[in-house]
Formats: structure tokens, sequence, C-alpha cells
């Protein structure tokens, strides 16, 4: 069985090297945005999808589009849109700005809170690249999808949910929207951590794909 692992915004594959369940490929965020993961599922009959952050929202994407064919969703951080809206608990305009300045003025060194010694997830790719993944966090809603999802009940694979208590990119509230979107799905929510969470909760991550994979035995 594939696991395809969507990456965060200006995230490195580094982010991953915490953790140990084996993976077929790790999907950039300007893979992501080039519709390489898309092309990859064509390629596969069953496949299991590890998302984070940005790459959550492409996990949830490729789900809508081809629930039959996941066979385990493990979302991290993730969440069906990312900015603000009416009803809606997401980032403001002025938050994401400052992402941006931040990873320009850091280089993605410590900019999150990574711990001193651990990987360092986040790396700068070309401006145009980066700009290119903020127009896709600006504009991605994958909700109306979700909802009609899971009305088809057309997914029926594990679904697993982290999230953050203090996550200031992606709220809580949005964990709790992607969790009464799967009937059945797991939901932990972190406590005293922010975004980075395939470094801070390696093992747990871990986990999950084991029970996964333990599902499709």
């Amino acid at each position: 069985m594939k696991t395809f692992v969507l990456n965060g915004w200006a995230a490195s594959a580094d982010a991953w090297s915490l953790c140990r369940f084996p993976r077929d490929r790790v999907f950039s965020y300007v893979e992501q945005l080039d519709g390489a993961p898309e092309a990859a599922m064509r390629e596969v009959d069953g496949v299991i999808l590890v998302g984070w952050s940005m790459g959550g929202s492409t996990a949830l994407r490729l789900a809508i589009a081809e629930p039959e064919k996941v066979r385990g969703l493990v979302l991290i951080a993730a969440t069906a849109r990312m900015m603000k809206a009416p009803g809606w608990d997401g980032m403001s305009e002025r938050r994401l700005a400052a992402l941006e300045l931040g990873l320009k003025m850091t280089n993605g060194e410590g900019f999150f809170g990574t711990a001193p010694g651990s990987p360092n997830p986040y790396m700068l790719d070309s401006d145009e690249n980066l700009e290119r993944g903020l127009a896709y966090l600006r504009e991605t809603d994958v909700r109306q999808g979700l909802e009609e999802l899971k009305a088809s009940g057309r997914l029926r694979c594990p679904v697993f949910i982290f999230q953050s208590e203090h996550d200031g990119i992606v709220r809580p509230a949005n964990a709790e929207y992607l969790n009464s979107m799967f009937p059945g799905s797991s939901l932990e929510m972190v406590p005293g951590v922010e975004h980075a969470l395939p470094i801070v909760i390696s093992k747990r991550i871990d986990a999950a794909l084991e029970s996964v994979r333990g599902n499709l035995v």
C-alpha cells in the first residue's frame, strides 16, 4: 500500500525526519501547486494520505476527488479553509502577511518555535513559489466538497486528526469541523505546542499510521 505525504507550505522533507512510518513519496508544496499528487493518484489503486497544514488541504481535496482509493487519512494541523470567513474561525490577512514576512526575515529558522537540536521543517523557496503558496492558502476552501462527501458516505477508511490547542495558524475549531465531517474519526488535541506537529508528536503520528496499516491486514 502506497503512502503519500503532503507537506506544508515552505516546508522541507526534513519535517518528517523524526517520523518512522514508511512513506513512498513526500510531495512538496510546489509539487502540490503543480498537480503532482493528482497525477500520482491516477497511478494507484489504493493509498494512505498524510497531510500537514497546506498539505492537509491537498489531502482533503484528493479524498474528495477519489474517496474509494483512500485507505487511510491522517490530517495534521489541517483545515478545510485557512482564512477567515463569515461564521468561520480562520487566519486573518494580517496574520498571513506576518507569516510571509517572518519567513523572509528569518529564512524559516525558529520562526515557529522549533526546539533547539530538532530538524528545521521550514525552508524558503523562490519568491514566486512562496507567492503561489500564499494564493493557495487564501483561496482554498473545500468545505462544500467535504459536506457532499460526508453525505455520500463514500469515504470508509480510518481518519486520524491531530491539532494543537495553541496553533496560531490553524484554529482548533477547524479540527473540530473536520472531525464532524468524518464519522468515527479520531481527534487528538495536543496541548502546549504550536504548528510543527510532525516534529513534536512524531511517535503519535507513527502510531496512527501503524493503526491504519493494521486495519488493512
